[in-house]
């Protein structure tokens, strides 16, 4: 007997769901992965309701859904990248299902995606990336300088924005790392840091005396300095909720005006920063794969055509018989 269009939206909506509290519990993936595959499946939901007038029937799906999904995306002129967003979300999507007994095979594993555009990421040179180190105290300096009781003015939320720029660039940290970094996870003697990657993967790395310091000069100026488990940055002085990732580009966008640089770049950029200023001073691609946590190799080889490309230039400038 067939089953009512109330029934299939109740049994799909759960599937959907327990796919997102999935991501969210288990997966350890950032909350910017949670939102983007959310609103995947929300789009793909909207248009096979538009195309067949009913709601998709996740268990009883085919390639040929998707295959028309694929060409209605095309016509839509969507990006190369926009359309692997959307398809990894229902790669991902029917893996969990898979997993949980509730399909044998993917529809979606064998469908042919147009290729990524490669695109190289951006990064600053050592001496913009100093210039935005610097950013928040000059802030402070001139807040002081404005200020009619220059010692009204509380430095612990530019010390804490100067620690984490530090932290990101000294460690190579993704935002969502950052902003989980406990307490506890610092051991300031043997100068080394415990990441919580993608997938909840541990990994341990080295962090420099500056970004240490900037960490201490920080929780000095803090009435009640964390501890423990507590965060080890605070979104607010007064209460313990961790720093969040909005707050992070925000200020990073206003630090970035300061220094005279590209307000539009991420705080992403300057973990590309870390990378290619790292391959340029010798570090191997193995070590740099182990210190981004990448996966796979072929994810940090990337960053070898920054290196070469900037070799290339160096050449053609210096060499007289370039």
């Amino acid at each position: 007997m067939p089953r009512s269009a109330t029934e299939i939206i109740e049994t799909e909506d759960a599937l959907v769901l327990s796919f997102l509290q999935y991501l969210q519990t288990e997966a350890g993936t950032s909350v910017y992965t949670q939102r983007n595959y959310r609103q995947a499946l929300d789009e793909f939901t909207d248009w096979y309701t538009t195309e067949r007038n009913q709601p998709p029937a996740w268990l009883e799906l085919n390639k040929l859904d998707f295959r028309g999904y694929l060409r209605s995306l095309g016509r839509g002129n969507y990006s190369r990248s926009a359309i692997q967003l959307r398809f990894s979300a229902l790669r991902s999507f029917y893996k969990h299902l898979m997993r949980r007994g509730k399909l044998d095979a993917s529809p979606v594993k064998e469908i042919v995606l147009p290729k990524k555009e490669k695109r190289l990421p951006q990064f600053l040179t050592p001496e913009q990336t100093l210039a935005l180190l610097e950013a928040p105290l000059q802030e402070l300096a001139s807040a002081r300088k404005e200020a009619e009781e220059p010692d009204s003015i509380d430095p612990a939320p530019y010390l804490r924005d100067t620690a984490v720029l530090e932290v990101i660039y000294s460690c190579g940290l993704r935002v969502s790392e950052l902003c989980s970094l406990r307490v506890m996870d610092l051991d300031t003697t043997q100068r080394l840091v415990r990441v919580y990657g993608k997938g909840k993967k541990e990994r341990q790395l080295p962090i420099g005396e500056p970004a240490l310091q900037a960490i201490a000069h920080y929780w000095a100026a803090l009435e009640h300095p964390p501890t423990g488990e507590m965060p080890v940055f605070l979104a607010n002085p007064n209460d313990l909720r961790p720093l969040y990732p909005r707050l992070i580009q925000m200020n990073l966008k206003h630090y970035l005006e300061i220094a005279g640089l590209d307000p539009k770049l991420t705080p992403h950029k300057l973990r590309h920063s870390f990378a290619t200023h790292l391959l340029d001073r010798g570090a191997d691609l193995r070590s740099v794969q182990e210190l981004l946590g990448h996966e796979n190799l072929v994810t940090t080889q990337v960053y070898t055509h920054l290196t070469t490309d900037r070799l290339k230039q160096a050449y053609d400038d210096a060499h007289p018989r370039a």
